[in-house]
């Protein structure tokens, strides 16, 4: 067995950062709209109407219940028959993720919600408050402090999820070092790089989390 070379992945760290560009950006795009849309959706399960209840719950029930990498294919594949035009991989795979992202934090968002006690509502209620100004001024911010870590928690296991990505022949961080590996014969080397990123942020945002929800149960 020869003996380990490191400097593979030194001299590819512009290729490796291009890979880990890519895989933040699908972490970014991700969170930002499938809170956004997470957000919309949890207002619509907490609605009291059927009619907009329903439909939302539909959604989250069958976006949970479905593999990503189904859902990056159906994208991929169903996008340019939908529209008529070629969307492209990256664009493709950033709403799959977003959609699919979208029915995690809506359930994130709702049990955030339901986590305030009734009584803070009632009592904004009283003080002639309208519902979106206690939604807005009394419920979001008691909720947002329970949410945090769970959402915390959602971006790790999102970062470790856009390896998923090379399925549309994309190159995110994992893949780019799956050519490296292949090119110079040096796979030791560059997935024990790659485990070691991956261990350092995912742990990171892991102790995040850990620490903000010490702090919640205090």
């Amino acid at each position: 067995m020869g003996s380990l070379d490191f400097s593979v992945v030194w001299t590819n760290l512009g290729f490796l950062g291009n890979g880990l560009a890519l895989s933040a950006l699908l972490v970014v795009v991700s969170s930002v709209g499938g809170m956004i849309l997470g957000g919309g959706l949890a207002a619509l399960r907490l609605s009291r109407h059927r009619i907009l209840r329903l439909p939302a719950g539909a959604y989250v029930t069958v976006i949970r219940s479905v593999p990503l990498i189904l859902v990056l294919f159906w994208f991929y594949f169903m996008l340019p028959l939908w529209t008529g035009h070629t969307i492209g991989a990256l664009p493709s795979a950033l709403i799959a993720y977003v959609m699919f992202e979208a029915a995690f934090y809506c359930e994130i968002i709702r049990a955030g919600v339901r986590a305030v006690p009734p009584g803070q509502s009632m009592a904004a209620a009283a003080t002639g408050l309208r519902p979106w100004q206690m939604m807005r001024l009394v419920v979001l911010p008691q909720a947002l402090v329970a949410m945090e870590p769970l959402l915390v928690n959602q971006v790790v296991i999102l970062f470790q999820d856009t390896a998923l990505v090379y399925v549309v022949a994309l190159r995110d961080f994992l893949t780019a070092a799956s050519v490296i590996a292949s090119r110079d014969d040096r796979p030791v080397e560059l997935y024990g790089f790659v485990a070691v990123v991956y261990f350092v942020i995912c742990l990171a945002g892991s102790q995040l989390a850990g620490r903000r929800r010490g702090e919640v149960i205090q």
